[in-house]
Protein backbone atom coordinates (compact mmCIF):
# COMPACT_ATOMS: atom_id res chain seq x y z
CA UNK A 1 0.00 0.00 0.00
CA UNK A 2 3.22 2.12 0.38
CA UNK A 3 4.61 1.51 -2.30
CA UNK A 4 1.87 1.51 -5.31
CA UNK A 5 1.14 5.26 -5.29
CA UNK A 6 5.07 5.95 -5.84
CA UNK A 7 5.58 3.39 -8.37
CA UNK A 8 2.97 4.94 -10.06
CA UNK A 9 4.34 8.59 -10.00
CA UNK A 10 7.98 7.05 -10.95
CA UNK A 11 6.56 5.28 -13.92
CA UNK A 12 4.38 8.79 -14.65
CA UNK A 13 7.60 10.32 -14.84
CA UNK A 14 9.36 8.03 -16.66
CA UNK A 15 11.54 7.65 -13.79
CA UNK A 16 13.71 4.26 -13.94
CA UNK A 17 12.14 1.93 -11.16
CA UNK A 18 13.01 -1.39 -9.66
CA UNK A 19 11.14 -3.50 -7.33
CA UNK A 20 12.00 -5.93 -5.13
CA UNK A 21 9.59 -7.98 -3.02
CA UNK A 22 11.01 -9.51 -0.67
CA UNK A 23 9.13 -12.05 0.15
CA UNK A 24 9.01 -11.38 4.16
CA UNK A 25 4.89 -11.07 3.51
CA UNK A 26 4.20 -14.07 1.53
CA UNK A 27 0.78 -15.33 2.02
CA UNK A 28 -1.13 -15.29 -1.08
CA UNK A 29 -4.19 -13.56 0.09
CA UNK A 30 -1.91 -10.85 1.86
CA UNK A 31 0.70 -10.42 -0.79
CA UNK A 32 -0.35 -11.37 -4.34
CA UNK A 33 -3.86 -9.98 -4.19
CA UNK A 34 -1.83 -6.65 -3.20
CA UNK A 35 -0.26 -6.14 -6.53
CA UNK A 36 -2.61 -6.86 -8.04
CA UNK A 37 -5.37 -4.75 -6.69
CA UNK A 38 -2.91 -2.04 -6.54
CA UNK A 39 -1.80 -2.34 -9.86
CA UNK A 40 1.40 -2.57 -9.11
CA UNK A 41 4.09 -4.07 -11.64
CA UNK A 42 5.03 -7.08 -11.08
CA UNK A 43 8.16 -7.15 -9.02
CA UNK A 44 11.51 -6.88 -10.97
CA UNK A 45 13.29 -9.86 -8.22
CA UNK A 46 11.30 -11.52 -5.07
CA UNK A 47 13.98 -12.53 -2.56
CA UNK A 48 11.22 -15.47 -1.39
CA UNK A 49 12.59 -15.23 2.47
CA UNK A 50 9.58 -16.20 4.09
CA UNK A 51 8.89 -16.24 7.55
CA UNK A 52 11.95 -16.90 10.46
CA UNK A 53 13.35 -15.12 13.25
CA UNK A 54 13.97 -11.43 12.87
CA UNK A 55 18.00 -12.39 12.70
CA UNK A 56 17.28 -15.10 10.51
CA UNK A 57 14.63 -12.90 8.07
CA UNK A 58 16.69 -9.81 8.28
CA UNK A 59 19.89 -11.95 7.31
CA UNK A 60 18.01 -13.60 4.39
CA UNK A 61 17.33 -10.17 2.76
CA UNK A 62 20.98 -8.43 3.34
CA UNK A 63 22.03 -11.98 1.75
CA UNK A 64 19.81 -11.88 -1.13
CA UNK A 65 19.58 -8.19 -1.49
CA UNK A 66 23.34 -7.85 -1.98
CA UNK A 67 23.50 -9.22 -5.20
CA UNK A 68 20.75 -7.41 -6.91
CA UNK A 69 22.02 -3.94 -5.60
CA UNK A 70 25.45 -4.75 -7.29
CA UNK A 71 23.79 -6.05 -10.32
CA UNK A 72 21.76 -3.12 -10.60
CA UNK A 73 23.41 0.00 -9.57
CA UNK A 74 20.87 1.92 -8.29
CA UNK A 75 21.81 5.82 -7.64
CA UNK A 76 18.93 5.16 -4.33
CA UNK A 77 17.44 2.50 -2.39
CA UNK A 78 13.37 3.37 -0.86
CA UNK A 79 12.30 1.60 1.87
CA UNK A 80 9.31 0.93 3.17
CA UNK A 81 7.56 1.26 7.08
CA UNK A 82 9.38 -0.89 9.47
CA UNK A 83 9.45 -3.94 9.09
CA UNK A 84 12.85 -6.67 9.24
CA UNK A 85 12.94 -5.88 5.40
CA UNK A 86 12.97 -2.17 5.68
CA UNK A 87 15.98 -2.23 8.22
CA UNK A 88 17.92 -4.63 5.95
CA UNK A 89 17.04 -3.20 2.65
CA UNK A 90 18.78 0.50 4.45
CA UNK A 91 21.55 -2.00 5.81
CA UNK A 92 22.91 -3.35 2.78
CA UNK A 93 22.64 0.18 0.33
CA UNK A 94 24.43 1.71 3.05
CA UNK A 95 27.15 -0.05 3.52
CA UNK A 96 27.62 -0.31 -0.40
CA UNK A 97 27.78 3.45 -0.61
CA UNK A 98 24.46 3.32 -2.28
CA UNK A 99 21.95 6.26 -0.82
CA UNK A 100 18.17 5.56 1.12
CA UNK A 101 14.97 7.64 1.06
CA UNK A 102 13.04 6.11 4.02
CA UNK A 103 8.91 6.83 3.17
CA UNK A 104 7.39 6.64 7.12
CA UNK A 105 11.16 8.09 8.47
CA UNK A 106 10.62 9.48 11.93
CA UNK A 107 7.33 7.49 13.74
CA UNK A 108 8.54 6.57 17.38
CA UNK A 109 6.77 4.82 19.99
CA UNK A 110 9.60 4.99 22.50
CA UNK A 111 9.04 1.57 22.95
CA UNK A 112 12.24 -0.61 22.72
CA UNK A 113 10.52 -3.51 23.31
CA UNK A 114 8.43 -3.41 19.78
CA UNK A 115 10.70 -5.08 17.25
CA UNK A 116 9.58 -2.35 14.78
CA UNK A 117 10.63 0.40 16.80
CA UNK A 118 14.42 -0.66 16.54
CA UNK A 119 14.11 -0.87 12.75
CA UNK A 120 12.59 2.57 12.53
CA UNK A 121 15.45 4.27 14.67
CA UNK A 122 18.40 2.10 12.96
CA UNK A 123 16.72 2.99 9.07
CA UNK A 124 16.73 6.73 10.15
CA UNK A 125 19.89 6.82 10.90
CA UNK A 126 20.83 5.40 7.85
CA UNK A 127 19.12 7.57 5.91
CA UNK A 128 20.17 10.55 3.04
CA UNK A 129 16.20 11.22 2.71
CA UNK A 130 13.64 11.02 5.37
CA UNK A 131 10.28 11.08 3.86
CA UNK A 132 7.71 11.57 7.15
CA UNK A 133 3.70 11.40 7.51
CA UNK A 134 3.11 13.71 9.72
CA UNK A 135 4.59 16.83 12.04
CA UNK A 136 5.35 15.15 14.96
CA UNK A 137 7.57 12.46 12.92
CA UNK A 138 9.39 15.76 11.73
CA UNK A 139 9.98 17.00 15.21
CA UNK A 140 11.20 13.49 16.46
CA UNK A 141 14.05 14.00 13.70
CA UNK A 142 15.05 16.97 14.26
CA UNK A 143 15.22 16.36 17.94
CA UNK A 144 17.50 13.37 17.16
CA UNK A 145 20.22 15.60 15.18
CA UNK A 146 18.85 14.94 11.96
CA UNK A 147 19.84 17.73 9.53
CA UNK A 148 16.52 19.64 8.22
CA UNK A 149 17.71 19.63 4.64
CA UNK A 150 17.72 15.47 4.48
CA UNK A 151 14.38 15.53 6.18
CA UNK A 152 10.92 15.88 3.74
CA UNK A 153 7.42 16.69 5.39
CA UNK A 154 5.61 14.89 2.46
CA UNK A 155 2.75 13.44 4.58
CA UNK A 156 1.31 9.96 4.94
CA UNK A 157 1.48 7.71 1.53
CA UNK A 158 -0.73 5.50 3.05
CA UNK A 159 -3.69 7.91 2.46
CA UNK A 160 -2.64 7.47 -1.28
CA UNK A 161 -3.58 4.38 -1.48
CA UNK A 162 -6.52 4.84 0.69
CA UNK A 163 -7.74 7.83 -1.83
CA UNK A 164 -7.48 5.94 -4.87
CA UNK A 165 -9.32 2.94 -3.98
CA UNK A 166 -11.89 4.63 -2.24
CA UNK A 167 -14.83 5.21 -4.99
CA UNK A 168 -14.57 1.31 -5.73
CA UNK A 169 -14.55 0.55 -2.04
CA UNK A 170 -17.54 2.61 -1.24
CA UNK A 171 -19.12 1.12 -4.36
CA UNK A 172 -18.55 -2.68 -3.57
CA UNK A 173 -19.51 -1.94 0.30
CA UNK A 174 -22.22 -3.93 1.15
CA UNK A 175 -22.95 -3.25 4.67
CA UNK A 176 -23.52 -6.09 6.81
CA UNK A 177 -27.63 -6.72 8.02
CA UNK A 178 -26.66 -5.54 11.32
CA UNK A 179 -24.23 -2.76 13.18
CA UNK A 180 -20.44 -4.79 13.21
CA UNK A 181 -17.43 -4.42 14.72
CA UNK A 182 -14.20 -5.48 12.49
CA UNK A 183 -11.29 -6.87 14.69
CA UNK A 184 -7.47 -6.98 13.62
CA UNK A 185 -4.97 -8.88 15.72
CA UNK A 186 -1.44 -9.99 14.59
CA UNK A 187 1.11 -8.50 17.25
CA UNK A 188 3.32 -11.01 19.02
CA UNK A 189 2.51 -9.47 22.37
CA UNK A 190 -1.06 -9.84 21.48
CA UNK A 191 -1.14 -13.19 19.82
CA UNK A 192 1.60 -15.12 21.33
CA UNK A 193 1.25 -15.28 25.09
CA UNK A 194 -1.53 -17.68 25.47
CA UNK A 195 -3.31 -15.67 28.47
CA UNK A 196 -3.04 -12.09 26.54
CA UNK A 197 -4.66 -13.71 23.56
CA UNK A 198 -7.33 -15.17 26.09
CA UNK A 199 -8.02 -12.39 27.58
CA UNK A 200 -8.68 -10.97 24.53
CA UNK A 201 -10.63 -14.08 23.13
CA UNK A 202 -12.48 -13.75 26.10
CA UNK A 203 -13.81 -9.78 25.41
CA UNK A 204 -14.46 -10.46 21.95
CA UNK A 205 -16.92 -13.41 23.23
CA UNK A 206 -18.54 -11.00 25.26
CA UNK A 207 -18.85 -7.99 22.51
CA UNK A 208 -20.08 -10.61 20.29
CA UNK A 209 -23.27 -11.62 22.61
CA UNK A 210 -23.77 -7.60 21.94
CA UNK A 211 -23.02 -7.33 17.92
CA UNK A 212 -21.88 -8.88 15.10
CA UNK A 213 -18.04 -9.25 15.50
CA UNK A 214 -15.77 -9.89 12.10
CA UNK A 215 -12.33 -11.44 12.52
CA UNK A 216 -10.38 -11.47 9.28
CA UNK A 217 -7.79 -13.51 11.14
CA UNK A 218 -4.13 -13.30 10.43
CA UNK A 219 -1.62 -16.15 9.26
CA UNK A 220 -0.32 -16.03 12.49
CA UNK A 221 -3.17 -15.25 14.70
CA UNK A 222 -4.82 -18.35 13.54
CA UNK A 223 -1.99 -20.38 14.03
CA UNK A 224 -2.25 -19.10 17.84
CA UNK A 225 -6.30 -20.00 17.63
CA UNK A 226 -5.36 -23.49 16.87
CA UNK A 227 -2.72 -23.99 19.73
CA UNK A 228 -5.25 -22.59 22.19
CA UNK A 229 -8.00 -25.07 20.77
CA UNK A 230 -10.11 -22.30 19.34
CA UNK A 231 -11.92 -23.06 16.38
CA UNK A 232 -14.58 -21.64 14.35
CA UNK A 233 -18.07 -23.20 15.11
CA UNK A 234 -19.99 -25.07 12.48
CA UNK A 235 -20.98 -21.88 9.94
CA UNK A 236 -18.12 -20.26 10.58
CA UNK A 237 -18.55 -18.46 13.70
CA UNK A 238 -15.61 -18.04 16.07
CA UNK A 239 -15.07 -20.27 18.97
CA UNK A 240 -17.59 -23.08 19.75
CA UNK A 241 -18.36 -23.67 23.73
CA UNK A 242 -17.63 -21.67 26.46
CA UNK A 243 -14.51 -19.57 24.44
CA UNK A 244 -16.48 -17.99 22.37
CA UNK A 245 -19.98 -16.85 20.40
CA UNK A 246 -22.00 -17.33 18.11
CA UNK A 247 -21.29 -12.98 17.18
CA UNK A 248 -17.92 -13.38 16.27
CA UNK A 249 -17.25 -14.45 12.67
CA UNK A 250 -13.74 -15.53 11.87
CA UNK A 251 -12.67 -14.78 8.27
CA UNK A 252 -9.48 -15.58 6.20
CA UNK A 253 -7.00 -13.14 5.60
CA UNK A 254 -9.05 -10.38 2.43
CA UNK A 255 -7.26 -8.51 0.02
CA UNK A 256 -6.82 -4.62 0.95
CA UNK A 257 -9.97 -3.46 -0.93
CA UNK A 258 -11.99 -5.71 0.75
CA UNK A 259 -10.62 -5.09 3.71
CA UNK A 260 -11.19 -1.10 2.98
CA UNK A 261 -14.69 -1.70 2.45
CA UNK A 262 -15.22 -4.29 5.66
CA UNK A 263 -14.26 -0.81 7.56
CA UNK A 264 -16.45 2.07 5.56
CA UNK A 265 -19.51 -0.29 6.78
CA UNK A 266 -17.89 -1.05 10.25
CA UNK A 267 -18.82 1.45 13.40
CA UNK A 268 -15.63 0.54 15.25
CA UNK A 269 -12.69 -0.72 14.41
CA UNK A 270 -10.58 -2.98 16.97
CA UNK A 271 -6.83 -3.59 16.29
CA UNK A 272 -3.26 -3.37 16.32
CA UNK A 273 -2.32 -2.39 13.41
CA UNK A 274 -0.55 0.79 12.70
CA UNK A 275 -2.31 0.89 8.94
CA UNK A 276 -5.83 0.91 10.49
CA UNK A 277 -4.70 3.86 13.26
CA UNK A 278 -4.35 5.69 10.00
CA UNK A 279 -7.12 4.74 7.65
CA UNK A 280 -10.00 4.70 10.85
CA UNK A 281 -8.82 8.59 11.37
CA UNK A 282 -9.15 9.57 7.90
CA UNK A 283 -12.42 8.07 7.42
CA UNK A 284 -13.25 9.32 10.86
CA UNK A 285 -14.57 5.20 12.15
CA UNK A 286 -13.70 5.11 15.84
CA UNK A 287 -11.04 2.68 16.93
CA UNK A 288 -9.59 0.73 19.69
CA UNK A 289 -6.10 -0.12 19.42
CA UNK A 290 -4.69 -2.81 21.74
CA UNK A 291 -1.32 -1.43 22.32
CA UNK A 292 0.24 0.22 25.26
CA UNK A 293 1.32 2.79 22.85
CA UNK A 294 2.13 3.77 19.51
CA UNK A 295 4.33 5.54 16.51
CA UNK A 296 0.96 7.69 14.99
CA UNK A 297 0.12 9.11 18.03
CA UNK A 298 -1.71 12.01 15.50
CA UNK A 299 -4.10 9.53 15.19
CA UNK A 300 -5.00 9.87 19.12
CA UNK A 301 -4.37 13.78 19.54
CA UNK A 302 -6.72 14.66 16.07
CA UNK A 303 -8.29 11.60 15.06
CA UNK A 304 -10.63 8.54 16.35
CA UNK A 305 -8.13 6.48 17.75
CA UNK A 306 -7.53 5.80 21.29
CA UNK A 307 -5.27 3.48 23.23
CA UNK A 308 -6.40 0.19 25.63
CA UNK A 309 -3.99 -2.56 27.33
CA UNK A 310 -4.43 -6.26 26.35
CA UNK A 311 -6.99 -6.64 29.51
CA UNK A 312 -10.25 -8.36 28.80
CA UNK A 313 -11.85 -5.41 31.44
CA UNK A 314 -10.10 -2.67 29.46
CA UNK A 315 -11.71 -3.47 25.75
CA UNK A 316 -14.57 -4.42 26.69
CA UNK A 317 -15.23 -0.95 28.30
CA UNK A 318 -13.18 1.17 25.40
CA UNK A 319 -15.46 -0.73 22.80
CA UNK A 320 -18.86 -0.19 24.21
CA UNK A 321 -17.93 3.21 25.04
CA UNK A 322 -17.24 4.68 21.29
CA UNK A 323 -18.77 1.54 19.67
CA UNK A 324 -22.11 2.70 18.07
CA UNK A 325 -21.40 6.52 18.42
CA UNK A 326 -22.92 8.33 15.12
CA UNK A 327 -20.12 9.03 12.92
CA UNK A 328 -18.56 12.47 13.18
CA UNK A 329 -16.77 14.26 10.15
CA UNK A 330 -13.16 12.99 9.81
CA UNK A 331 -10.26 15.08 10.95
CA UNK A 332 -8.55 17.19 8.36
CA UNK A 333 -4.83 16.01 9.21
CA UNK A 334 -2.04 18.12 7.26
CA UNK A 335 -0.88 16.44 4.10
CA UNK A 336 -3.26 13.56 4.31
CA UNK A 337 -4.40 14.11 1.50
CA UNK A 338 -3.95 11.92 -1.42
CA UNK A 339 -0.49 14.04 -3.30
CA UNK A 340 2.25 12.28 -0.99
CA UNK A 341 3.54 10.80 -3.82
CA UNK A 342 3.92 13.00 -6.18
CA UNK A 343 5.70 15.42 -2.97
CA UNK A 344 8.23 12.31 -3.19
CA UNK A 345 8.72 12.14 -6.22
CA UNK A 346 9.37 15.93 -6.29
CA UNK A 347 12.02 15.52 -3.85
CA UNK A 348 13.76 13.11 -6.18
CA UNK A 349 13.63 14.28 -9.31
CA UNK A 350 14.23 17.83 -7.48
CA UNK A 351 11.40 19.16 -8.75
CA UNK A 352 9.77 22.13 -6.81
CA UNK A 353 6.20 22.10 -7.58
CA UNK A 354 5.12 20.23 -5.00
CA UNK A 355 7.43 21.15 -2.25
Amino acid sequence: MKLAPLAHELTRRKVDHIIVHTGQHYDADMSESFLETLSIPRPHFNLAVGSASHAQQTAAVMQRFEPVCLDTTPDLVLVYGDVNSTLAAALVAAKLGVRVGHVEAGLRSRDWSMPEEINRVVTDRLSDLLFTPSRDAWDNLRAEGVAAERVHFVGNIMIDSLVALLPEAVRRNGREHQPYALVTLHRPANVDDPAVLRELLDALADLGRERQILFPVHPRTRARLRDLGWTPAPGGTGGGGENGSRGVVLRDPVPYLEMLSLVLGSDLVITDSGGLQEETTFLGIPCVTVRPNTERPITCTAGTNRLVPARRDALLAAAREVGGRCRTAPPTIERWDGNTARRIAAVLCDDARFD
